[in-house]
């Protein structure tokens, strides 16, 4: 069993820039890592996915200001976040999917506020 765990989320202004960090129980190695996020009244969202060889995928919504990455030494992925935008306002969890796909474990998530 994986546990995840998030941090770097809080409050900013519109423009401004966050990095969330999610940190494994154990490696994170051969393992998909991804951020999702869900906003109030709304679906849970895909935001961005990495694999194992540093393959990227990102939400249209984002491309462009958001940056996934990931640290298998340290079992940490990380989304850097610019400019952000109200609508970016969420709940950001992280998500380890085996490869397979015979499994997936989430984080307990972290809030993310863009307010003046």
């Amino acid at each position: 069993q994986v546990q995840l765990v998030e941090s770097g989320g809080g409050l900013v202004q519109p423009g401004g820039s966050l990095r969330l960090s999610c940190t494994a129980s154990g490696t994170i190695f051969g393992i998909t890592m991804g951020w999702y996020r869900q906003a109030p009244g709304k679906q849970r969202e895909l935001v961005a996915t990495i694999t194992t060889g540093s393959r990227r995928n990102y939400a249209d919504s984002v491309k462009g200001r958001f940056t996934i990455s990931r640290d298998n030494a340290k079992g940490t992925v990380y989304l850097q976040m610019n400019s952000l935008k109200t609508e970016d306002t969420a709940v950001y969890c992280c998500r380890a999917e085996d490869p397979s796909g015979s499994w997936v474990y989430w984080g307990q998530g972290t809030q993310v506020t863009v307010s003046s």
